[in-house]
């Protein structure tokens, strides 16, 4: 009788990371899955491992069916590993590379194991070593970062270095000693007799690198979301869900998707039965669609009753996988509330048998251990009951619906702060902040007049140029007040401090940079300023882009200086002048970034700010006290 044909199975993600590692002989002295006292293992469902055992094979296969490897199966020695073929797709797939190959490409090279995104501090130290190679370790569940993030944040670095990027799949396998030990293995086996070079922590990101890590790690409020409300049949969840749904719609801020458990069902699962088996495979198809709304960002609302924890759980890990944010509210209402309300009668065909299997009658539903809120609905209304879930989604900091209290009650004034207690209040939290989408607060505080003109200036990241341009002017205007000067920038953060490299050349010349806090462009900026002067052609060409209607406003700082240089007009008549004869903004006349690129280079930055602006803000307002 001829053998079984071995059964094909898809492992999980991290045994398809140490499949890749085996294949390339990168976890030597391990060979194969299973080897005694080894952390490298391989586990079938019961029915594959049943007909594996049989066949003394399985076939692994990666998501889309493409057969990987052939693995005998049964050996107490460990489970050999006969690859078929390798991973052909995926981001930046041509760095993924064997450790033979690696050896004889960067022979010589110092090897250097990355796990997060790479600061200034530590691009010098990788600098000084001379020819490199950074083994970027990405497996499932390593880096802090997504694996394509952190690929692309370390060949941002690369830029900088005489080095080279290789994608090491190494995944976590759930204790720190095994995962050092693996990890130690690893990077021995690619660097063979070259040294290798372990990181120190410390020092800040550079603003390409730290795009990539702010993308990659959005604040709660931004991140993809997904509210799975789960509860007995009768509960009052998809009562919630619709009433959260229809506040999250009524704000207007995030794009919304239902997927509710019966509407799923018709569209999505319309071949399924009411089988447990099959009930779990309709809840595990809403949490894989639930997964990728947030992937991109996106707000999903399911409410199935998912009365068992595995499959809960099962449906945060794709969610937590794709990078969303897993929000789950029990809706506790007891069964004989429940029931007291079923007017479908499915409660009383069940417990007369009718219905088979029916969640908290015949089959069992598994109360969540790890709800983010727990919500009662007896005897309440759904505004009372909802405010529970609003509360708690704000102190989770994901959405905050909660009513504006001002608006309800008619109050024309929001209540008043309390005071803040003085012990133990750090002294850089009482200098002055400003709100990154309004006038500076420093500006009206200090107005004893409305302004005669409102000046911007604009650079990349507004951590540098843009803020020495700002602070510098206010600073030779301190007794003025007739222009208002504020900064943005054009990919800028939200409240992030000066560079501090910049801040020092800055207080060399006796200009304070506490208080400021970065804060990006906006068209509301852009409608408010009466100038706009960036530090660079590109940035003028960035704004004009979105704003063509703002030419006769918008300048490099270097054209402005250039235009107005001997005019004997000043203020508004000048801007009006200007605006009529603007000339080419060359990009000799350009302020570049001075950013990471260390004290030299932030000096020479500040020293050219300050012969523009020795010649601009006159012009605007007559004094002359910069750089000084």
């Amino acid at each position: 009788m001829p053998p079984s044909p071995a059964p094909q199975h898809c492992p999980s993600p991290r045994e398809l990371d140490d499949l890749e590692l085996l294949s390339v002989g990168a976890l030597l002295p391990v060979r194969a899955f299973n080897e005694p006292g080894s952390a490298v293992t391989l586990d079938l469902p019961p029915d594959v491992a049943a007909v594996a055992h049989e066949a003394g094979a399985v076939e692994l296969v990666d998501p889309e069916g493409l057969p990987l490897a052939r693995v005998s199966v049964g050996s107490p020695d460990g489970w050999a590993v006969e690859p078929l073929t390798h991973a052909q797709h995926g981001p930046f797939r041509s760095h993924y590379l064997s450790p033979a190959v690696v050896r004889e490409r960067f022979a010589g090279r110092a090897f250097v194991p990355v796990t997060d995104a790479l600061t200034d501090v530590q691009l010098r130290d990788i600098r000084d070593l001379g020819p490199s190679v950074l083994l970027t370790l990405v497996g499932h569940g390593t880096p802090h970062l997504s694996p394509v993030a952190l690929l692309r944040a370390t060949l941002v670095a690369a830029d900088f270095l005489d080095t080279a990027v290789v994608a090491v799949p190494l995944a976590a396998h759930g204790d720190a000693t095994v995962d050092h030990e693996l990890g130690v293995q690893v990077v021995a086996n690619y660097a063979g007799i070259d040294r290798v070079h372990g990181l120190r922590d410390g020092g800040e990101l550079p603003l390409e690198i730290a795009e990539i890590v702010e993308a990659d790690r959005p604040e709660p409020d931004e991140q993809g979301l997904v509210l799975f409300f789960t509860g007995l049949s009768g509960s009052g969840k998809s009562t919630l869900a619709r009433a959260l749904m229809d506040r999250i719609l009524e704000r207007g801020e995030r794009t919304l998707t239902s997927l509710d458990g019966d509407v799923v069902r018709r569209n999505l699962s319309s071949g399924l039965t009411f089988s447990k088996e099959d009930r779990e495979t309709n809840i595990r198809r809403i949490g894989w669609v639930a997964a990728e709304i947030s992937r991109h960002g996106g707000v999903a609302v399911c409410s199935p009753i998912a009365p068992f924890d595995a499959t809960r759980q099962q449906v945060r890990a794709m969610v937590e996988e794709a990078g969303g944010a897993f929000f789950l509210v029990h809706v506790a209402t007891p069964l004989e509330e429940c029931e007291r309300r079923d007017r479908k009668g499915l409660y009383a065909k069940a417990r007369a048998g009718e219905i088979p299997e029916f969640t908290g009658i015949s089959s069992p539903y598994e109360e969540p251990q790890d709800a983010d809120v727990r919500v009662d609905t007896t005897g309440r209304s759904i505004d009372d009951a909802l405010g529970d879930v609003l509360d708690a989604l704000a102190a989770a900091g994901y959405l905050d619906l909660r009513p504006d209290e001002s608006l309800e009650t008619g109050a024309d004034t929001p209540p008043s702060t309390p005071e803040p207690e003085a012990s133990g209040v750090e002294e850089v939290a009482q200098q002055p902040s400003r709100n990154p989408d309004d006038v500076a607060q420093q500006d009206v505080e200090r107005m004893t007049e409305p302004p005669s003109l409102n000046v911007l200036f604009v650079c990349t990241a507004n951590i540098c140029r843009s803020p020495y341009m700002e602070l510098s002017a206010r600073a030779a205007t301190a007794e003025d007040g007739s222009v208002v000067f504020r900064s943005a920038g054009t990919h800028g953060f939200r409240e992030h401090g000066m560079d501090a490299v910049m801040a020092e050349a800055m207080g060399r010349r006796g200009v304070d940079h506490a208080g400021f806090v970065s804060r990006p462009l906006t068209p509301a900026l852009i409608e408010q300023s009466d100038l706009v002067l960036t530090a660079e052609a590109t940035h003028r060409t960035f704004i004009l882009q979105d704003h063509p209607a703002a030419f006769r406003k918008v300048f490099t700082l270097g054209q402005f200086a250039d235009a107005v240089a001997g005019s004997d007009l000043v203020g508004a008549e000048l801007l009006a002048a200007v605006g009529e004869r603007r000339g080419n903004a060359e990009t000799s006349l350009d302020v570049h970034d001075p950013y990471g690129r260390g004290p030299e280079a932030a000096e020479a930055c500040a020293t050219q700010i300050d012969d523009l602006l020795r010649v601009v803000v006159p012009a605007l307002t007559g004094s002359t006290r910069i750089g000084a």
